[in-house]
């Protein structure tokens, strides 16, 4: 046993190691018999004369007030503080804010940790960037193997920003914080939003495949693919929409998620139809060229050996 702390009627063990384990043991006597102050007197201690006498002639009891009950965090005393940051603040710059203030006014002895959401979101700190990038490869090393293409993936994943510009607007409009809830949404729409890309590009490069121009390619891909983009989007954002709208107890939570979902869907459905074809063009032309060139590079080669021989 590591320590021992006495307490009325019992013995409370703090720590107590056992074959690399640790728990937390209380030794206590009846109720009955730890009900009154006279129960202490069947307490009994051994002096230095090696005979057994009563606690009671050791200690003097004094009455004082204190809680209820305590409050404990990770074993600590603790109390708990629920806040909010004000219009126009991130939790972000709340939880900066906090530790800033923390530093400076606690006394010495005293600290703070987060919890809930808060402390998720602190331990998480700079890893939101880093998923967003694995996503971003994720979908850009699929698209790759799909097109057979190195350039052609872009006119898909450039058209990402004009659908996540929506979650930021909507976000603003509605007074949304940049929160985790926020986080997950976007890292949602990089898939929803690629999903409609790819219809367009898809269909395009099927029709520039049987010889059409590029222009028409990317016109006929957006008209033809405008239907069943309107019809998935607009049953998807129609589907989130009461999350925006909710009350009770996780309405934040859900209000950040269907906000930002339905603000970064709807841009990307109206917005995404007319980007899209213009990044086709764009990128489909300098996939043509590279792919002349290197046909070219490979004739060259050819004749050489040839003459070479």
């Amino acid at each position: 046993m590591e320590a021992m702390q006495g307490y009325f009627g019992g013995i409370y063990v703090d720590n107590f190691n056992q074959f690399g384990k640790q728990y937390r043991i209380m030794v206590q006597s009846d109720a009955s018999y730890r009900a009154n102050e006279e129960g202490l007197n069947k307490v009994y201690v051994r002096t230095r004369t090696n005979k057994m006498a009563p606690i009671t002639e050791f200690i003097t009891l004094t009455k004082t007030f204190g809680p209820e009950s305590i409050s404990r965090f990770n074993l600590f005393t603790s109390m708990s503080v629920n806040g909010s940051p004000n219009k126009g603040f991130g939790s972000g710059e709340a939880l900066a804010a906090i530790k800033e203030v923390a530093a400076q006014s606690l006394p010495p002895g005293y600290g703070f940790e987060f919890s809930g959401v808060s402390r998720e979101e602190q331990n998480s700190g700079s890893q939101a960037i880093y998923i967003f990038i694995l996503s971003l490869l994720f979908v850009y090393f699929l698209l790759s193997a799909l097109y057979e293409s190195y350039l052609l993936p872009f006119a898909v994943l450039l058209s990402l920003p004009v659908g996540l510009a929506g979650t930021f607007v909507f976000a603003k409009i509605f007074g949304i914080d940049n929160n985790i809830y926020m986080q997950i949404s976007l890292i949602m729409l990089i898939g929803l939003l690629s999903k409609n890309a790819i219809l367009i590009v898809e269909f395009a490069s099927t029709r520039r495949e049987h010889g059409m121009t590029i222009a028409k390619a990317a016109a006929e891909g957006a008209k033809a693919r405008l239907r069943p983009i309107l019809m998935t989007s607009l049953a998807f954002i129609f589907g989130i929409m009461p999350l925006m709208f909710a009350s009770g107890a996780g309405a934040y939570g859900n209000r950040s998620i269907g906000t930002s979902a339905v603000g970064g869907m709807l841009f990307g459905t109206l917005f995404g139809v007319l980007v899209i074809p213009v990044l086709f063009i764009i990128f489909q032309t300098l996939q043509e060229k590279a792919s002349v060139k290197k046909d070219s590079n490979d004739d060259n080669s050819s004749e050489i050996i040839t003459a070479q021989n």
